[in-house]
């Protein structure tokens, strides 16, 4: 059979203030065309469909609509809830798309309730499907418990917690089956996509590969944003995220992976990549040396190598249309003032100045909108 494993679409991620529907509507296009291509039996979306869990009627929209075209001709579509998601809000979708064909699991579900999926994919096999969402170290370790024991005691708990739901999600697989899990979390080992929620990613929700059997024939991750492949007694991947979320994955590859199982055989995994989102990039240089720069139609971070003056940020965004975010070079950020040991009996206009050059902040058109504000003020 065929899968295409995705995860961390992010659906109405806001990049510096700026809208991203049309980039997801153009990529989660992308995701069911390749679908269709490939022809594939089964979609797993292995959590973070949407960027927050309070998703706009906007966002909601577009993802139902991308589950359902991802649903046509017959293919099986297993999603979960990642850390990003409301698992209270896809457990209400989950009757009603349950009814269209789509397992839905926002919490987690004993094997005999849906936790352990059983079904015959289109291509003939029978298949097995343990299905993980996201679980809070507060729900995995209880509150009782976390009243004693030490952090690093309960890291070990989480872990150990995991490897039980796991095994227990795991325990119905066969030689004869196509024996697959799916789950989202943080491997040791792994390389952050740079987008991540960096609380729910660190050592206390670390678990470690060693919780996937070795029948498992592959293992569909999602929550770190880049695609990879992480060691472990069988074929364990996270597909990355579809689009580069922020500025900190722009050297990742945006996709999802195409994969081809059959019982008791490992998972042959092969990459495909998306195009159809904006790219991210950082340019720097001085405002002479940015008027260079083709900024094509890329999502911008600039940083700029000059010292700051009233209106720099916004000369930049005229220059190019595509900064999102716009820096200072650390050479010429501002610097805390110190207190001069003579600075009795200085105006008020002379200090101002002082300030300003003792920062790095020298402007007059600054300090002649101080001289303007001090004569109102003082009469």
């Amino acid at each position: 059979m065929k899968i295409l494993h995705t995860a961390d679409w992010h659906v109405g991620k806001v990049l510096k203030g700026r809208p991203r529907v049309d980039e997801h509507r153009e990529v989660l296009r992308e995701l069911v065309a390749a679908a269709r291509t490939h022809d594939v039996d089964a979609v797993i979306v292995a959590g973070d469909l949407f960027d927050t869990s309070a998703p706009t009627p906007e966002a909601q929209s577009l993802v139902l609509n991308a589950l359902m075209a991802l649903r046509g001709d017959g293919r099986d579509v297993v999603v979960l809830a990642g850390n990003h998601d409301n698992p209270q809000l896809l457990e209400v979708y989950r009757p009603v798309l349950g009814k269209l064909g789509l397992h839905v699991l926002g919490s987690f579900r004993r094997p005999d309730q849906g936790g352990t999926l059983a079904f015959t994919a289109r291509s003939g096999e029978p298949v097995r499907l343990g299905v993980l969402p996201f679980l809070s170290h507060r729900y995995v370790v209880r509150a009782a418990e976390v009243l004693g024991g030490t952090a690093a005691e309960h890291n070990r708990d989480y872990a150990a917690r995991i490897g039980e739901l796991i095994g227990a999600l795991t325990a119905g697989f066969h030689n004869d089956t196509v024996n697959l899990v799916t789950t989202h979390g943080t491997l040791p080992g792994g390389a952050f996509g740079g987008g991540e929620r960096e609380a729910q990613s660190i050592f206390s929700y670390y678990f470690e590969p060693t919780v996937f059997p070795p029948a498992t024939q592959y293992a569909a991750l999602g929550h770190l944003h880049r695609r990879q492949q992480i060691p472990g007694p069988c074929p364990i991947w996270y597909s990355g995220s579809p689009l580069a979320v922020d500025f900190g994955e722009e050297g990742n590859t945006p996709g999802a992976l195409l994969v081809e199982v059959s019982p008791g055989r490992p998972a042959v995994v092969r990459e495909l990549t998306f195009a159809s989102a904006r790219r991210l990039r950082t340019v720097r240089g001085t405002l002479e040396e940015l008027e260079g720069i083709e900024p094509g139609d890329d999502w911008l971070k600039v940083i700029v190598e000059e010292k700051p003056r009233v209106g720099l940020a916004d000369d930049v965004r005229e220059l190019l249309s595509g900064a999102v975010d716009v820096r200072l070079d650390e050479r010429f950020r501002p610097v805390p003032a110190t207190r001069r040991a003579d600075s009795a009996g200085r105006s008020p206009r002379e200090l101002f100045r002082d300030y300003l050059a003792a920062t790095g902040r020298e402007d007059e058109q600054v300090a002649g909108l101080f001289d303007r504000l001090y004569d109102e003020v003082s009469g």
